[in-house]
């Protein structure tokens, strides 16, 4: 069943060693020192903003980068290896309502995921999908939960009625190309280079589509002893992470390049710069919240959460209040806004069609490229092995 595959990818993690560079050891109770933990991902932008503009020292504490990998990123977090990051609501509530120890603390950013039919299908809607192919870029991704949410929202059951078939993000389109999938799930820029390609259609999209617009993708965490014992190093933390979000939402270009240059991850400022672009990096606490209610519900309908789980209950222990963390604050935040950082429309769409048309030919490297770390499967068995080569990986399925 797809919804106890779902339950063992999220899990799974929770029972290996942890993966980050650091040992864990004791947290001084107030310490200005603050461990921020990082996988190197497009979306962890207002991290690496805010280190690198000075916002967490701002805020009178001394940052270090934790660096980690995805197989043991939540119990690296629970276990203390790193205090505090921002990461995706949907791969963490379900640990959360198993036990694991953190807590969300206000909201990062709106989500990045679609649903896409192929041109040449007669899928228009949610319902046309009912016994389709939909492939996805791993068992367990946030493009997987995603659909499954869809799916359950709309009375389909993500178990029985759909086809599910993995492939790297990097080759979705040469799968619908080949007639082997019906539908794709995916994220940023993959959904938009597919349909600046013309080879989908939207069927749901996370930025555009109610409820999902207006609900936050990632969220600032932390381990919750951590917090519990040093709430205000905590809310300082969350200050300079959100300060962060805010200035990549003003410079999404600057922000692209800076994570690129010094080498947070292996991309392109190009790429970077289209995948960024259509994030909204805009901090809220009261959204947040609401967030991680909204996602609840929909994961329970959707068979990702145990049906005697009362959602309202596991989103108010798993989102935690911190002093001056507030909306009022929010509102009084202000960031410098630099010449020639932003994206207009017209800009992002050049951007795609400059994407397409460079040669990536059939290498390894140039699809590791588009597969960014955040649409890799963090839970398949062997998440580091070689890449195959392009044109050979439609043909093994």
């Amino acid at each position: 069943m797809t919804s106890k595959l779902f339950a063992i990818a999220i899990t799974l993690s929770l029972v290996l060693a942890p993966g980050c560079n650091k040992k864990s050891g004791s947290t001084v109770q107030n310490s200005n020192k603050v461990r921020v933990g990082y996988i190197g991902l497009t979306c962890e932008a207002p991290i690496f903003a805010a280190y690198e503009k000075g916002f967490f020292k701002e805020e009178g504490l001394e940052p270090e980068l934790v660096k980690c990998n995805w197989s043991t990123y939540k119990d690296a977090l629970a276990l203390g290896n790193f205090d505090i990051t921002h990461h995706l609501v949907m791969l963490f509530l379900k640990p959360i309502e198993q036990g694991l120890d953190v807590r969300f603390l206000a909201g990062i950013h709106r989500g990045c995921l679609r649903v896409q039919a192929g041109v040449k299908t007669n899928i228009h809607t949610i319902e046309d999908l009912k016994g389709k192919r939909v492939g996805v870029p791993g068992m367990g991704t946030p493009p997987f939960v995603f659909a499954n949410r869809v799916f359950g929202t709309h009375g389909i059951d993500a178990a029985k009625d759909i086809t599910w078939k993995v492939y790297p993000a990097g080759e979705l389109g040469l799968a619908i190309d080949k007639g082997e999938i019906d539908a794709v799930a995916n994220a940023e820029p993959i959904g938009s280079l597919l349909i600046a390609e013309g080879k989908v259609r939207n069927v749901a999209d996370s930025i555009m589509d109610a409820p999902y617009k207006d609900e936050y993708c990632c969220e600032v965490l932390a381990n919750g002893k951590w917090v519990d014992a040093n709430p205000d190093t905590a809310a300082r933390a969350t200050r300079a992470l959100l300060k962060g979000a805010k200035w990549v939402e003003t410079n999404p270009k600057a922000a692209a390049v800076l994570a690129v240059e010094k080498k947070y991850l292996a991309s392109t400022p190009e790429l970077n710069t289209v995948a960024l672009a259509r994030l909204r990096y805009i901090p809220s606490i009261h959204l947040a919240e609401e967030s991680v209610q909204t996602i609840g519900r929909q994961m329970q309908a959707a068979k990702m959460l145990s049906p005697e789980t009362d959602t309202n209950a596991l989103a108010k222990r798993a989102f935690m209040h911190l002093p001056g963390v507030t909306e009022e604050w929010l509102k009084t935040l202000e960031v410098e806004k630099i010449a020639g950082a932003q994206v207009s429309p017209a800009d992002d769409i050049r951007l795609i069609a400059s994407l397409i048309q460079r040669e990536n030919g059939g290498s390894c490297c140039q699809r590791k490229m588009f597969d960014q770390p955040d649409q890799d499967a963090p839970n398949l068995a062997d998440p580091d092995a070689p890449c195959v080569e392009k044109n050979t990986v439609a043909a093994q399925k």
